[in-house]
């Protein structure tokens, strides 16, 4: 016997809805893990891990985005590392953080506006 006021979501419905606050927690661990790297690690394996759960869905190519930016940001910052000593390195890691910022932001955003991401 329902409750007056309570409404039971649809399977489907209470999997977006899953889905999308499990993208938004990815969001966070992502950006806090630009200052301390340990949480875009934990938020990567989630990715990876769940990305079959996103076919067909939005949140798919929010999960693309995100498993993209870290893998590339990660390539990035490992080629600054090794060429600081050459300078270059600092030049390298300074884009590769901007950069990053901009993906997040921008993932943020359509995430927000229930939009996917682009290919």
């Amino acid at each position: 016997m329902q409750e007056a006021g309570f409404h039971t979501m649809a399977p489907e419905a209470q999997r977006l809805q899953s889905l999308r606050q499990l993208t938004l927690v990815l969001y966070l661990l992502y950006g806090v893990g630009m200052f301390t790297g340990l949480p875009a690690f934990i938020a990567v394996i989630i990715n990876h891990v769940k990305y079959t759960d996103t076919t067909g869905t939005l949140y798919g190519s929010h999960f693309r985005w995100q498993m993209r930016s870290f893998w590339w940001s990660l390539v990035w910052a490992v080629l600054g590392v090794v060429t600081v000593w050459i300078g270059v390195g600092f030049a390298i890691l300074a884009l590769n953080w901007c950069w990053l910022v901009y993906r997040l932001v921008r993932g943020f955003l359509n995430w927000n506006d229930g939009r996917p991401m682009p290919v």
